[in-house]
């Protein structure tokens, strides 16, 4: 299998402060990639080390099969990059910038060009420091995308848009999903759950999991238990049952390793006199926070300027 996004035990630290903790990550060729966590959790960092932009403090990163240090040339006609603060040259038009860009990407199509600036409405004639976020976002997404990238990276692309917008995005990357690998991150759930196929969740700079959105979705269950009488939670409970809780005859846990015709079994041995035992689907937030959540407890040091994950992962 080709991995267009591969790190081997990448680390990158700011003085005392650990902003990328020692990330594994592979990144299948073909797939929508999100890369999801609270606001100082990482994310802008990796994908710069990812490009370039940073170097690593210790560990490997490649992209396209290339060390990220020697990203250069030739080998940015096959990425596109975008990201919310990305610099863009403000006293050209529109229509300037895409004729600029033009002479740089031997593969640029014109009318994959053309056909973006009908889908995203974009006024060729105005210059970019007129135009609103929304609209120069378009047009970075244009001038990224015309040249048919093989691997397209994404930094909070979506943030502080309105619906309409992120929509109209959306649907554009969606259109370039059949033949290119993408790779993006975002602390907001809802715009990426209803088309990631892959999703990692980043925490204090350590990637806590890395899988299918679909494998994620079905090994997790919110597990309620009634009892006949009160109990205190029994001792020796399984790693996979996160954050139980009890209150009277109610025992309630997060299980992460749920199997349809092992688990039910397990628990009901378990608590023999159980009046109830329910199992429920969860959503992709209530996972996320519930891993975040059992995390809180370590002591290790946390990169600067960390909010909490239920802060800002919704």
């Amino acid at each position: 299998m080709n991995y267009p996004i591969l790190t081997t035990n990448l680390s990158r630290r700011f003085g005392k402060s650990i902003a990328v903790d020692g990330v594994d990550l592979a990144v299948p060729e073909g797939v929508i990639y999100a890369l999801v966590g609270a606001n100082g959790a990482g994310k802008t960092t990796l994908i710069k080390l990812l490009m370039g932009i940073l170097r690593p403090t210790s560990g490997r990163c490649e992209v396209l099969g290339i060390d990220s240090g020697r990203l250069a040339g030739a080998a940015f006609h096959r990425i596109g990059y975008v990201s919310e603060n990305q610099e863009m040259p403000e006293g050209m038009t529109v229509g300037g910038m895409l004729a600029y860009f033009r002479g740089f990407y031997p593969a640029w199509d014109r009318d994959l060009e053309a056909q973006f600036v009908r889908q995203f409405d974009l006024p060729l004639s105005r210059k970019l420091k007129d135009l609103s976020r929304g609209m120069k976002i378009k047009a970075g997404f244009a001038s990224s995308l015309a040249y048919r990238p093989s691997l397209i990276v994404l930094d909070e692309p979506f943030s502080g848009l309105d619906p309409l917008v992120r929509d109209e995005l959306i649907e554009g990357l969606l259109e370039r999903a059949p033949e290119t690998t993408i790779f993006l991150s975002s602390h907001d759930l809802a715009e990426i759950e209803s088309f990631s196929s892959h999703v990692g969740y980043l925490d204090r700079g350590r990637l806590l999991f890395s899988e299918e959105m679909a494998v994620l979705g079905n090994r997790f269950r919110e597990v309620t238990v009634t009892l006949a009488s009160p109990a205190r939670l029994p001792a020796g409970l399984p790693a996979t049952w996160l954050r139980p809780q009890s209150a009277d005859c109610v025992l309630r846990f997060v299980h992460n390793a749920f199997d349809e015709h092992v688990t039910p079994r397990e628990i009901a041995a378990r608590f023999a006199d159980a009046r109830a035992i329910d199992m429920d689907p969860m959503t992709l937030r209530d996972i996320f926070l519930a891993i975040a959540k059992s995390n809180r407890g370590s002591t290790d040091e946390k990169p600067a300027n960390e909010n909490t994950a239920e802060e800002k992962v919704a």
